[in-house]
């Protein structure tokens, strides 16, 4: 094999079945780049949404302010401001016909708020798990390329009489290009999946964070509440 022989070579020298390996691991590898960097931008406007609700909602100002101006906007809410309005609405509604049952007003708003969260996560973790299955699978498809085309190097190299290395060099190469290719798709995949699943964690916890404050605000309302109620 001459060192002049390019990756493109390699391949329109391949067999078939180390084609399709080459083709399918590239068009994962693209697919799973494209993922991350879509997944990039959502979890850091993510983490720039929460920081700047949170700001606005410590910063004192009236909840049922809050709470009108999210309505307004219910169909585009996300992350801390989708937790802070599901919420409100459950404890709004409830605390109407049950103002003096603040055990029951908290159970329901908490459930509400935790299906919230649940809810986000979900949308954050969105394609993670197509990341994890590219680092999984990928070296092991890029393995199956490469057992298949040195299998199929030897069978070529059975048929002729006097054999040598530049007669089986070639086949060889073409075929570990199969597992380059699989280290090249899974890598990225796997390294990506860790930093990604990191921030949604942070998130995560930012969310049920934020959503055991604001139960316990409310909390303390619905107490006030039955105590207006007896009072009357």
């Amino acid at each position: 094999m001459t060192a002049d022989i390019s990756m493109l070579d390699l391949f329109l020298q391949a067999s078939l079945l180390v084609k399709i390996v080459m083709l399918t691991l590239l068009g994962m590898s693209i697919v799973s780049w494209a993922m991350i960097i879509k997944r990039s931008k959502v979890l850091s406007k993510a983490a720039k949404g929460a920081e700047a609700f949170e700001d606005q909602f410590w910063s004192g100002a009236d909840l049922a302010a809050l709470y009108q101006n999210a309505k307004k906007r219910k169909d585009d809410l996300s992350g801390t401001e989708e937790i802070f309005y599901s919420g409100f609405t459950e404890f709004a509604r409830l605390r109407k016909t049950n103002a003096e049952s603040p055990d029951f007003i908290m159970e329901g708003t908490g459930r509400a708020m935790r299906v919230a969260v649940a809810r986000e996560v979900d949308e954050l973790e969105t394609n993670l798990p197509f990341l994890a299955t590219v680092g999984s699978i990928s070296p092991y498809i890029g393995l199956f390329g490469t057992v298949w085309g040195i299998m199929h190097a030897f069978i070529a190299l059975g048929e002729v009489k006097q054999a040598t290395l530049s007669m089986v060099a070639p086949g060889i190469a073409e075929a570990l290009v199969a597992t380059a290719m699989g280290l090249f798709a899974a890598i990225p995949a796997v390294m990506a999946y860790n930093r990604l699943s990191n921030k949604v964690g942070k998130l995560e916890h930012t969310y049920a964070t934020f959503s055991e404050e604001f139960h316990s605000i409310l909390h303390r309302q619905a107490m006030a509440g039955r105590d207006s109620a007896n009072r009357g």
